[in-house]
């Protein structure tokens, strides 16, 4: 149950939000008062607090100074704060001292219960994204399905292993982030990890950018410069879309892969490198190799261990997982208030094929539905109509009708966000965006699922 502090020099004021709040909030909440904003610190140093409502016009310490001291007390308990006087210009400097919202006294309460339950969520969704991150550090190989836990397997098998691996996957399937994994879970993750997007590079420069050249080498190398196996020096050297590269630079990669050593473009020295190499391809390397396109002793060099990283269409049951994650990181990083996802959106997340650009299409999808929507929830006619059509186009194709699907994904968000609430209804059905318990149940009758 989230225990909330409200601070008030005014405790008749005080008692009267305590009083409101437990009630609008159906038994949800436990509130706490603070007369002063001394009292209110001591409190919060507790650590028990979920949030606070703080006045910001009080005798001796001000909501402002409690702002203060919040921040030097490095306190992560967010706080709303409201006025009476209606100056916005003071709402706004709170805010930038750290308040998550403002609100005015006399707004109904209906209000203040909405902005809390805003604040809540968005204070969860921060707390899941930070554990999501102790956990896999910047990836986003996030999810619980069979797929991404025998991927997450395989990868914590071979990072300790130095020799090179060769990742395949998908445009978009999150290849960069397996060779991250890799990485970070290895014996060089202290070292630098050094990406290099070999479709990216022209192919004049690739043999410069990947060996290094020295001064004079050719017209504008006014000074000698490393290449990525030289900065990748005790780390990690990730070669993306490695099938990309020219035949010639393929004969020249091999031989320093073989020998360990590189030269610069314009020298004659040898100069020893130490790192381990992770290479990705969309390119099936193999067709490659048979229509001349790939050299196969490079293949066989670089393939001494494979990983393939699973399509998201092929691990759909992560898909609401995922969009959340980037959900909370996307209203944060706009500096927006949290928005929650409709259960029909997140069906058609789960139903849509994504295999043009997997993970990455995701989020952009979830980017220009926070902008495109106006309201804390987001809902159907925010989806992109690609996404949208998309999703009903499926059922025609699929062994299953878009109905059946659209069951399938509730029931799976559904389960997943009662475990999240340890099976409480009335909490689920607030996370959901539901008016009360009963439209869950109603819902959770419908498609057959027992309470228990």
């Amino acid at each position: 149950m989230p225990t909330l502090l409200i601070v008030d020099d005014v405790p008749a004021l005080a008692e009267q939000y305590a009083y409101d709040l437990r009630r609008m909030g159906g038994g949800m909440y436990e509130v706490l008062t603070a007369p002063d904003g001394k009292r209110a610190l001591e409190l919060l140093s507790g650590g028990e607090v979920d949030c606070v409502i703080l006045d910001l016009e009080m005798p001796g310490m001000d909501g402002f100074e409690v702002l203060r001291a919040i921040e030097r007390k490095g306190i992560e308990t967010p706080v709303i704060v409201y006025t009476g006087t209606g100056s916005y210009d003071r709402c706004i400097e709170a805010v930038r001292l750290g308040a998550y919202g403002f609100i005015d006294k006399a707004e109904p309460m209906e209000r203040v219960v909405r902005e809390v339950e805003s604040t809540l969520e968005r204070r969860r969704l921060r707390a899941e994204v930070q554990d999501l991150r102790r956990q896999l550090g910047d990836s986003s190989l996030v999810g619980r399905s069979a797929a991404l836990k025998a991927l997450q397997k395989l990868i914590a098998k071979l990072a300790p292993i130095p020799s090179t691996v060769l990742v395949l996957g998908e445009s978009g399937s999150g290849k960069e982030l397996v060779a991250r994994d890799l990485h970070r879970l290895g014996q060089v993750s202290g070292g630098p990890f050094v990406a290099i997007n070999c479709a990216a590079l022209p192919e004049q420069l690739i043999e410069s950018e990947l060996f290094g050249h020295e001064k004079g080498a050719f017209t504008g190398a006014i000074a000698a410069r490393k290449g990525a196996f030289e900065a990748a020096e005790g780390g990690t050297l990730f070669l993306d879309e490695i099938g990309e590269l020219p035949l010639a630079m393929q004969a020249k990669l091999l031989r320093v892969l073989e020998e360990r050593k590189v030269t610069r473009l314009g020298g004659n020295r040898p100069l020893p490198v130490n790192a381990r190499v992770v290479a990705a391809t969309n390119r099936d390397l193999d067709a490659e190799v048979a229509a001349s396109r790939f050299r196969q002793d490079l293949l066989f060099r670089i393939n001494a261990h494979q990983i393939r990283v699973p399509a998201l269409r092929d691990r759909r049951e992560d898909i609401p997982l995922i969009a959340e994650k980037f959900l909370a990181e996307i209203c944060t990083r706009f500096g927006m208030r949290p928005k929650k996802l409709a259960g029909e959106v997140t069906a058609m997340l789960m139903t849509y094929d994504w295999n043009k650009n997997n993970v990455r299409e995701l989020r952009n999808a979830v980017e220009r539905m926070v902008i495109a929507s106006d309201g804390e929830v987001i809902r159907a006619e925010d989806v992109p109509a690609e996404v949208r059509l998309g999703a009903e186009a499926v059922g025609d194709r699929g062994p299953h009708s878009l109905h059946e699907r659209k069951a399938q994904a509730e029931r799976q968000i559904i389960l997943e966000a009662l475990e999240r609430n340890a099976g409480h209804v009335t909490r689920t059905a607030a996370e959901l965006g539901l008016a009360d318990h009963a439209s869950l149940l109603k819902i959770m009758r419908r498609l057959g699922m027992q309470r228990e």
